[in-house]
């Protein structure tokens, strides 16, 4: 058997060949599109809670996405609330990449940066697609690693005149403000509350860090014709928030309608998310073959849980520029 070498690139790796906010969202839109086309393969991602009395859980994915790319590729990834008490960041995640013609391992990233910034560009496209064109006014809960990618990519398409973020500590949400009004050149307002943060917004991200289901946020504060962007693990919102919707979208319905944690599960148990009241999943509108949002008065959701398919694709634009610069590590695997 010839040598098989596999291609390692560590967290510095990936800083040393940082992609560009446009660069980030093209990677992550065509992926969205192949599965919209039906050239992937993506399974509900799977959970693992190894210890009782822990805040935290594993999420494993798993997926293939085709084309040029043509990889299958697994993701474990934490998700520890308390690490912050150690100094830590709440997530830790690995990619691992294979070819799916052989199943020989082909590369291995850290992926906990990479989880960020799929997940703030999954909700940036939602949002192109979904939000109203000239939508000025961003209300965002939850200053965890995803929120500042939701932040950052989502003022690269539309330039907000106002910003307003809230979390559970002042302290995190304090220098969330901080590191944004610093990278974004532009105020962000800080709030005290839930309601402050997210009334009358165009567009609300709720990302928070419950410990339980507990609805903060409330129907009523959502202005008409917004888009709601709910994706935090326990269910911060209200029964009624679906009953204002014109339209409801997610990423994947196979992950979405199962499964013990997410945003809207309350919702599908409920039957008021169901394959009735769904109206596409992302891809299908980013292929043209479902449309988004076709009027002013429309109000949205937009509810993703992640895909597998964000991570391998962003990974392997990752991939690509280091070789181009030549950074990353070269692992003897047989």
């Amino acid at each position: 058997m010839l040598p098989i070498y596999i291609t390692y690139l560590n967290r510095f790796d990936i800083e040393a060949a940082m992609l560009g906010d446009g660069e980030i969202l093209a990677a992550i839109e065509a992926s969205l599109a192949m599965q919209g086309r039906g050239e992937t393969v993506i399974e509900p991602r799977m959970h693992l809670e190894p210890r009782a009395g822990v805040e935290g859980h594993f999420n494993v994915l798993r997926g293939w996405i085709g084309g040029e790319i043509d990889a299958a590729g697994v993701k474990i990834v934490g998700d520890f609330v308390d690490n912050y008490k150690h100094g830590m960041p709440s997530e830790f995640g690995v990619l691992n990449l294979f070819d799916p013609r052989t199943g020989k391992p082909t590369a291995i990233l850290d992926a906990s940066g990479i989880t960020d910034m799929r997940t703030g560009a999954v909700t940036a496209i939602g949002a192109k697609y979904l939000a109203r064109k000239g939508s000025k006014v961003l209300g965002h809960i939850g200053a965890r690693g995803t929120a500042y990618w939701n932040v950052r990519l989502l003022d690269h398409l539309f330039d907000f005149d106002e910003i307003r973020v809230h979390s559970r500590r002042p302290e995190s949400r304090e220098s969330f403000a901080q590191r944004l009004a610093r990278d974004l050149g532009k105020a962000v307002t800080v709030t005290e509350d839930w309601r402050s943060c997210v009334d009358g917004a165009d567009i609300v991200v709720e990302a928070s860090r419950l410990s339980e289901p507990q609805p903060m946020l409330k129907t009523d504060w959502i202005k008409p014709g917004a888009l709601v962007v709910p994706y935090g693990t326990m269910s911060a919102v209200e029964l009624s928030l679906t009953d204002i919707m014109a339209k409801l979208v997610v990423d994947d319905w196979g992950q979405c309608k199962g499964g013990k944690f997410g945003s809207l599960r309350a919702h599908v148990e409920a039957g008021k998310l169901s394959e009735q009241t769904l109206h596409a999943e992302l891809g299908q509108i980013v292929a043209g073959l479902k449309p988004g949002r076709e009027s002013e008065a429309e109000t949205n959701l937009f509810w993703h849980r992640g895909l597998s398919l964000s991570d391998i694709a962003l990974g392997h634009a990752f991939l690509k520029k280091a070789e181009a610069m030549g950074v990353g590590h070269r692992l003897r695997y047989a």
